[in-house]
């Protein structure tokens, strides 16, 4: 452990991966109650287009994806809410686009290159100074707003219409949470990549999810489990030289199983009888 420590680009994946498994972890828990998945998988593949736009136009691809995921997020939004297509609908239709549009800006840079690799599927190792002052930096502002409107993310998460009748703008608030996952999802694409992402925004909620119905209690469990993942599977790849992102994502996913195999949840369900 000491080993691993004494080297700077260990020092800045560790940082990373703490803040990205915290983020990842509170955000993901609202993802999973209000059953938005499939938008904050939607999101984490539109990156993919903002990441590659930036590597065109020759700036940060970071604030390119920043730029781009928020449009997409608010794009899925109103195509929503402003027509008559459903929200499944509207993230597969920017799901798609942004993908296509991704690969057509790379089919422009004639060839591949291995820094937007390392957006795709994931490079903590590469985590530079920039990168881990922009992941802390937005981390902890996400952490921030979540802690100031805690109380009315938490009421439009489970029940909108209710909050939208005793006067809460629970439209701008679902605005807010999409805009707080299409930020999760940009600083978390060097941990894991763009393909990765939506694994590890949604398998440590949803592992708490299955332990605890307090909301309070799933948030925590959340949280720890999000740390275990991204600082456990960071160091096991280390240790037997595998790709990070993906040993993080199916450490995740293991977490997950063996919380549903002993979910309370899932006893409650046995039939009568059952012995």
């Amino acid at each position: 452990m000491t080993e691993i420590l004494s080297y700077a680009f260990m020092q800045r994946a560790l940082l990373a991966g703490t803040v990205i498994g915290v983020v990842c972890a509170v955000i993901g828990v609202y993802v999973v109650l209000k059953g938005m998945s499939f938008i904050g998988a939607g999101i984490s593949h539109a990156s993919f287009g903002g990441v590659a736009l930036g590597f065109v136009l020759g700036t940060n691809p970071v604030l390119t994806a920043v730029l781009f995921c928020m449009a997409t997020a608010w794009g899925i939004g109103l195509a929503s809410r402003k027509t008559r297509i459903k929200e499944d609908s509207a993230v597969g239709i920017f799901f798609a686009s942004t993908m296509a549009l991704g690969v057509l800006l790379i089919g422009l840079m004639h060839g591949y290159t291995v820094d937007l690799f390392g957006y795709l599927f994931g490079s903590i190792l590469a985590v530079t100074r920039e990168d881990l002052w922009i992941t802390v930096g937005v981390g902890v502002g996400i952490l921030a707003v979540v802690g100031v409107f805690f109380k009315e993310l938490l009421f439009v998460t489970f029940d909108a219409e209710m909050a939208a009748v005793i006067g809460l703008p629970a439209g701008r608030i679902y605005f807010l949470l999409i805009s707080l996952v299409a930020l999760t999802v940009v600083i978390s694409m060097k941990v894991v990549g763009v393909v990765l992402v939506s694994a590890l925004l949604v398998t440590p909620a949803a592992a708490a999810y299955q332990l605890t119905e307090d909301f309070r209690r799933m948030m925590t469990l959340s949280v720890l489990l999000g740390l275990a993942s991204t600082i456990g599977g960071l160091l096991l790849s280390y240790k037997i030289d595998t790709a990070s992102g993906a040993t993080i994502v199916l450490l995740s996913t293991c977490m997950f199983t063996v919380a549903a195999l002993f979910s309370p949840r899932r006893r409650r369900k046995k039939p009568l009888g059952h012995r």
